[in-house]
C-alpha cells in the first residue's frame, strides 16, 4: 500500500508455518535480527520477529538497501532509527499473526491488534474520560472495536514521539466525529499530526505521520 509518500506493508506469519521458508527467510536477515528471533521461546514470537524483519527489508529495498546490511540506532526511549540515512523514517508492530512495517519521510508511528473482547477497566483506567465515554457508547463487536480503535491510535501517537510509554496514555486525548474523523488534543509539543487507520479482517492498525512544517 501507498499513501502519499507513506509506505505501508503487511505479512500474515502463518506463511512461516512452512519450515523451509521460514529458515529461507530466517537465513536473509541480519545477524542482529536472527539473535533477537532466537532469544524467543515460542514458535509464534519467533515468526512475528522473522514477519517484521521481512517487512523491513522489503521497504528498505524500495531505497535501495537491505535490512542485513543497514546500521540500526535506538533512542533513549527504544525508537529505532537508521543513522546513515535520517531522510527514511520507519516504524515496525506486530500482534497476533500479524506483522506491519511502515515508511515515510517525516517522523512515523504505526500499532496493529487483533480484536478481542474490550476491557473497560483498562479503558477507564488508563484512557482520558472522553475516550472511556466514546467507548462506553458502543455494545457487543462495536464496542471492541473502538477499544482497540482507541487503544492503536494512542500506541501511533506514543511511537511517534519516541517516548513511548514515559508519556501517559491520559496526557492527551483523541476525539471522534460521527462521519469518522479523528482529532487529538496534546500539550506535548506543538507538533501537528495526521492519523490513518486500516483494517485487515479481524485487526485494526493506526499510523501517525508528523506534518512537515508548513504543511497542512
Amino acid at each position: 500500500m501507498e499513501e502519499k509518500g507513506l509506505k505501508i506493508y503487511t505479512i500474515n506469519t502463518e506463511e512461516f508455518q512452512d519450515e523451509t521458508y521460514f529458515n529461507e527467510c530466517y537465513a536473509r536477515l541480519s545477524a542482529r535480527r536472527r539473535e533477537k528471533t532466537d532469544s524467543y521461546r515460542f514458535w509464534a514470537d519467533k515468526r512475528l520477529s522473522v514477519g517484521a524483519g521481512i517487512l523491513l527489508d522489503r521497504g528498505l529495498r524500495q531505497y535501495g538497501l537491505k535490512e542485513a546490511e543497514v546500521k540500526i540506532a535506538y533512542g533513549e526511549n527504544g525508537k529505532p532509527y537508521l543513522p546513515d540515512y535520517p531522510e527514511i523514517h520507519y516504524n515496525l508492530a506486530h500482534s497476533g499473526k500479524m506483522a506491519l512495517a511502515v515508511f515515510a519521510g517525516t517522523e512515523v508511528g504505526c500499532d496493529i491488534e487483533e480484536i478481542k473482547t474490550a476491557s473497560l477497566k483498562l479503558a477507564k483506567r488508563f484512557f482520558c474520560p472522553g475516550e472511556y465515554a466514546y467507548i462506553n457508547s458502543f455494545d457487543g463487536e462495536e464496542q471492541d472495536f473502538a477499544f482497540y480503535r482507541v487503544w492503536t491510535l494512542k500506541e501511533s501517537f506514543l511511537k511517534v514521539t519516541g517516548m513511548g510509554m514515559r508519556l501517559p496514555m491520559d496526557a492527551f486525548e483523541f476525539g471522534f466525529s460521527q462521519a469518522g474523523g479523528v482529532t487529538i488534543r496534546q500539550n506535548y509539543n506543538h507538533g501537528q499530526y495526521k492519523f490513518l487507520e486500516y483494517d485487515f479482517g479481524k485487526y485494526h492498525a493506526a499510523i501517525c505521520i508528523q506534518k512537515e512544517e508548513g504543511r497542512r
